[in-house]
């Protein structure tokens, strides 16, 4: 399992931020890589697949927790352009990501930082931490 480090970067991907912000049962394997506000990096379709799932599953309250945090996170956030769109058509080409897995699987790419997840769609993939 990854160890963080200083320098490194990493994106924890949607899987990570709900078992973490909901207490789930692998919430203190993801805990360190929040605590490293530095190295955490977040692309904008996680924002959008976090709040989405809090908001159906835990409600408004727990969803907007994510937010602040997403918030805090400005200067780390990746924004979804057309170059990293079309590597990520590439890259579910090639893999068969699905079209969310594989604009964040293109973006830890782009940004030379370690995926850390849960998501089974992920394994085997160089650069990526299953948890």
């Amino acid at each position: 399992m990854t160890t963080p480090n200083a320098s490194k970067r990493y994106i924890v991907d949607s899987s990570g931020w709900v078992e973490y912000l909901g207490d789930g049962p692998k919430a203190d394997a993801y805990a360190r890589f929040f605590k490293q506000d530095d190295a955490l990096l977040l692309p904008t379709i996680i924002v959008y697949e976090v709040f989405k799932k809090l908001l159906r599953e835990r409600g408004i309250s727990l969803a907007e927790r994510f937010f602040a945090h997403a918030r805090q996170l400005a200067d780390n956030t990746i924004m979804l352009d057309t170059d990293l769109a079309v590597q990520a058509a590439r890259l579910s080409s090639e893999t068969g990501l699905p079209m969310a897995d594989a604009i964040i699987y293109a973006t830890a790419h782009a940004v030379q930082a370690e995926l850390i997840t849960s998501d089974a769609h992920f394994s085997g993939l160089p650069g990526v931490t299953l948890i």
